[in-house]
């Protein structure tokens, strides 16, 4: 199986590949490598959000979070393309497949990059994530918490978490945490999670 995705530098050897994003809306071959997120096929996951969530907002910063080689990120900025979409991720073998596949794309409104290269004053109309549930539930809060603290006012988050690895056990930490989520979505063992900002008051 090799080292996880989830490292900046995948010592997995490489192995150039292809997969195809098919929605109504749009048809993208995305380049893919081996040591980063379901380089053999779109995730399930990845596909039951991008046909649930409701059309990105049009203008703004939009953000995906943990977005691999870049289905969720493209899919945002070709929907909105007066807005500009972030992806973030720790693996840079993923961010550079990532680029590549914006350039072959055509979209010049999207940006990928390490989370400590986004400007901390940005806030986030949008975001769109598959989050990275294996690498433990700590970690996960901390990821979550730390990013839907710069949804900006009127903003939301879309996450899609599989129902057996926790999605409705997230959903109730989310609230607690001051978050309102609602189950927008349930498809094929997949939750996709509705998050709004916390309330100010």
């Amino acid at each position: 199986m090799g080292d996880h995705y989830f490292v900046r530098q995948p010592q997995t050897g490489s192995r150039p590949g292809s997969v195809d994003l098919v929605l109504p809306d749009l048809h993208l071959r995305l380049a893919t490598d081996r040591g980063m997120f379901s380089p053999d096929r779109v995730d399930l996951g990845t596909r039951v959000l991008l046909e649930t969530v409701p059309p990105p907002p049009p203008r703004g910063d939009l953000l995906d979070l943990g977005c691999g080689y870049g289905p969720i990120a493209l899919t945002m900025a070709s929907r909105s393309p007066q807005a500009m979409v972030w992806g973030v991720d720790v693996n840079e073998r993923a961010l550079t497949v990532a680029e590549s596949n914006a350039q072959t794309a055509g979209l010049d409104n999207v940006r990928f990059s390490l989370a400590d290269q986004i400007d901390p004053a940005l806030r986030f109309a949008a975001i769109w994530s598959n989050p990275p549930i294996r690498i433990g539930k700590q970690a996960l809060h901390t990821l979550l918490a730390t990013w839907l603290a710069r949804l900006a006012p009127g903003g939301r988050a879309h996450l899609v978490v599989q129902k057996n690895l926790g999605s409705d056990s997230l959903q109730r930490w989310l609230i607690a945490q001051g978050h309102p989520t609602e189950r927008l979505a349930s498809r094929a063992g997949y939750r996709v999670l509705a998050v709004d900002p916390k309330d100010p008051s």
